[in-house]
């Protein structure tokens, strides 16, 4: 394997003094593996990664299909919501606290920097929809190890099916029991630009080192879908959910098309009177008549021509029997083509399930179903949990714009590892919003609110104060309250100001070039 490359942020060296005999439980879908023995980590890479690149791989496959590539354009659409005039998302730090107005400036600048190193202002919709099919996207950062001070040069896009993280773990008996004890020694991420592929010939202790590079944990920036397996071991899309309804979807319309295509038409049997010929000589009249009547004329698209092909027989061609003498003539008759051909109840169940997998409201799925801009309370309930859903996905995919933000801020030396972990939480990230039904519920309860003021008036000063329907029926904060008043004050005045200068003074001049008369004269 070889060395390390990128770089290492350096945290202050502290005895980690946190244990426990429960393994850590994250949804990075870092491989644990365990140190020690005499030829060096042995990574069994084989299952894990072998498996997450496969599923990559049909991830990818899905999202090529129309209904499912429809509803991922209705997620992503609401997702990242494009603007001639406004960015993508901006950072939030009003709730931070104790640091300066001039960090709080420089943070946002480096934002900016991070936004543009991305291109997510330009290809935001293709991140995004990059990171929602796979379930993870990597980045690697590139600096110039010369002029660390500079900052981030480069994001470059690393392949999830050529990546996996590695945490290293080791176990330590407790003395005087059976109890095991499992820290934390390191993490780090392999690299292999083919792949990562099983040793031949089974699994030696040092294999793992020839199949792949390792690289610093800081020197990549990543974010996962946070869905996991049973056992924690992998990460899985937002469409995991979907392949069985999918494949289900696929495998009915298929069965469908045969099944119209072998019922639809009508065919005719005809039953031939054989006599008393023998066996071979009555089957060479039943030839004959075949191709004496039996018309096999087709067009050929690709010549334009009509053909005559009756050497072949397909499943839409007449039956033809035998029939001896005594019994009833040449007959022929009819056999109806298949009834009810026009339902497509199931086909259309499977793809409101498919829907349903992939949290988008079925009424997305109806074209004829046009969207009405009415009151609040007329929002269909599964808008409003495709809201909630959306949210979600922006708070997990904000996780790559934190660690992005903290490599740039720690290595331009804004801030330390320590500092900018006890500010991360505070953190918010406003992404542009699109949705009508989140302004009609919004704009509904802020009507709501108001009605009940308006109605609460005459009681303010005698039941209730004036702060307590501010904080408790206007819902303000104390924040808003202060600007609110501060606002208003400053309103009144320079309404007064105003005034004051249009009034016409008392003796009789017009107050702004000291003339008699109205101003206008």
């Amino acid at each position: 394997m070889a060395t390390l490359f990128g770089f290492e942020i350096k945290r202050s060296e502290k005895e980690d003094s946190t244990s426990s005999f429960a393994p850590l439980q994250l949804d990075d879908g870092a491989h644990n593996v365990s140190t020690g023995g005499s030829y060096g980590t042995y990574v069994d890479l084989e299952g894990s990664t072998r498996t997450e690149a496969e599923l990559v791989t049909r991830y990818r496959r899905m999202s090529m299909q129309p209904e499912c590539d429809n509803a991922i354009d209705d997620i992503i659409h609401e997702f990242i919501v494009y603007d001639e005039h406004q960015r993508l998302v901006d950072i939030n730090l009003d709730s931070v606290k104790g640091i300066s107005a001039g960090t709080k400036k420089a943070i946002t600048q480096e934002f900016e920097n991070i936004l543009d190193l991305l291109e997510f202002n330009e290809k935001g919709y293709e991140v995004a929809r990059h990171w929602y099919i796979d379930g993870r996207m990597f980045y690697h950062v590139i600096i110039d190890p010369k002029d660390v001070k500079a900052g981030i040069k480069e994001l470059r896009y690393v392949d999830p099916r050529k990546i996996k993280k590695v945490r290293e773990n080791k176990k330590e008996r407790v003395p005087g029991t059976q109890i095991q004890i499992e820290r934390t020694m390191q993490e780090f991420f392999l690299y292999n630009d083919k792949g990562f592929v099983g040793y031949p010939g089974g699994s030696p202790a040092g294999a793992g080192q020839q199949n792949g590079v390792k690289v610093a944990a800081d020197a990549i920036v990543h974010v996962t879908s946070g869905n996991m397996t049973e056992d924690n071991r992998m990460v899985l899309s937002h469409l995991h959910k979907a392949i069985k309804p999918l494949n289900q979807l696929r495998i009915l319309e298929d069965a469908t098309v045969i099944y119209r295509i072998s019922r639809a038409p009508e065919r005719r049997i005809f039953y031939i009177d054989v006599g008393n010929l023998p066996k071979m000589k009555a089957e060479q009249y039943l030839r004959d008549m075949m191709v004496k009547h039996k018309n096999r004329l087709i067009y050929d698209a690709a010549t334009g021509e009509i053909r005559d092909d009756r050497k072949f027989m397909t499943m839409l061609e007449d039956f033809w029997l035998p029939r001896r003498e005594g019994s009833r003539g040449t007959e022929i008759t009819t056999l109806p083509g298949g009834q009810n051909l026009g339902e497509m109840d199931d086909v259309l169940y499977f793809q409101k399930k498919l829907y349903k997998a992939l949290n988008v409201p079925i009424s997305r799925l109806e074209a004829e179903n046009a969207m009405t801009l009415g009151r609040a309370t007329e929002i269909n309930r599964d808008e409003v949990k495709f809201q909630k859903f959306i949210q979600r996905l922006r708070m997990r995919f904000s996780m790559l714009f934190d660690t992005a933000l903290e490599r740039q801020l720690i290595l331009k030396g804004f801030m330390t590892p320590e500092e900018f972990s006890a500010i991360k939480r505070n953190i918010r990230y406003d992404f542009k919003q699109d949705n009508y039904f989140t302004e009609l519920k919004e704009n509904e309860i802020l009507n709501e609110r108001i009605t009940t003021a308006q109605n609460m008036e005459q009681f303010v000063g005698k039941y209730y104060s004036r702060d307590w329907v501010e904080r408790n029926v206007l819902k303000m904060t104390q924040p808003e309250i202060d600007e609110m008043a501060k606002q208003v004050k400053d309103e009144m005045e320079a309404e007064t100001e105003m005034n004051a200068a249009l009034a016409p003074p008392e003796d009789g001049t017009n107050g702004i070039d000291g003339t008699k008369g109205p101003p206008n004269e």
